[in-house]
């Protein structure tokens, strides 16, 4: 897959010269949904013998159209978590465009002209709620008079499970309930995270519980505080495990916000590596013990838990 980054406006030499099936999307989280309107537009590659696109952004449009700080973001899916993925899906060609104000203020047939029509489209596939503009104007109904004849525009309806549509925002909700069961069906894999292992103030050691603390980006959308059944991938291996996201309360009020992570059997140093981890299942909320003996007999109790876990999957 080759990666293309658009800054607006840009050189039509940048533009690779086959023609291509375009979809069109943010895909934060690339779920069910996201992948189901990719699938259409790799059938229609394939069919027609052409190459697939896909045009993103680079960071959400809310930070230019709602003034969010960059830093203040929350995504489900970094840039290069989506790259990995749309490799994974078969993508040719990736284009990241800079999503600024100069890009932002695109009229939407000047949209249409310079981001579907210049990039060589034949087929302009998207899902069903795809804007460029505003909505009143630059919507899917609309698509069609900008577009005049010049490709053929494909809609995907929405993905739905159990009557409601899959969607980022829903996988959101679900997140900040703990629901990590419910988040893994929407996306169609187990929810992940990047970081690196960092130095904590080793009170897990003492406790008995030695964890790897994991530095993330502030733009990393984190499950809801609590303790769960997880797996941490250290190379190209995936370590059963289970993870803490809280305050540590049980040792004082006010204290940062850490993500801390026991491998089961696992004794090597790790400090400074890069790693990922999945949130399988959540066990308990975040509970200020009186004493630290209160809190190391729940952890050996959470820890039974997790390997019950891990067990009766393995026996599936």
């Amino acid at each position: 897959m080759e990666i293309i980054k658009l800054r607006h406006p840009y050189k039509q030499s940048e533009i690779p010269a086959e023609r291509v099936v375009l979809v069109l999307g943010f895909f934060d989280g690339l779920h069910r949904g996201h992948k189901k309107v990719i699938e259409t537009g790799r059938e229609l590659a394939e069919k027609h013998q052409l190459k697939l696109a896909v045009m993103t952004f680079n960071q959400h449009p809310s930070i230019v159209f709602q003034k969010v700080l960059p830093e203040n973001m929350r995504y489900l899916t970094s840039l290069e978590q989506k790259e990995k993925h749309m490799a994974e899906l078969g993508v040719d060609y990736l284009y990241e465009v800079e999503f600024t104000s100069d890009f932002a203020n695109l009229p939407p047939q000047n949209f249409v002209d310079q981001y579907i029509v210049d990039l060589n489209a034949d087929y302009a596939v998207s899902g069903f709620d795809y804007t460029y503009g505003p909505k009143e104007i630059a919507d899917i109904a609309h698509l069609p008079g900008y577009a005049k004849e010049r490709f053929v525009i494909v809609t995907v309806p929405k993905e739905e499970e159990e009557g409601q549509k899959i969607s980022s925002t829903r996988i959101r909700e679900e997140m900040s309930k703990g629901n990590m069961e419910e988040v893994t069906d929407l996306l169609g894999y187990i929810y992940e995270i990047e970081g690196t292992v960092i130095h904590g103030d080793a009170r897990g050691r003492l406790l008995g519980f030695p964890t790897a603390n994991i530095k993330t980006k502030s733009t990393v959308r984190l499950p809801e505080e609590g303790v769960y059944v997880s797996e941490l991938k250290v190379g190209d291996t995936w370590y059963p495990a289970m993870s803490s996201i809280g305050h540590n309360d049980t040792f004082g009020a006010g204290r940062e916000l850490t993500v801390e992570v026991f491998i089961l059997d696992f004794h090597r140093d790790i400090y400074g590596e890069q790693v990922a981890v999945r949130w399988n299942h959540h066990l308990r909320g975040q509970i200020a013990f009186n004493s630290a003996e209160a809190l190391i007999e729940q952890l050996k109790q959470d820890e039974l838990d997790t390997r019950a876990y891990f067990k009766k999957k393995t026996s599936k």
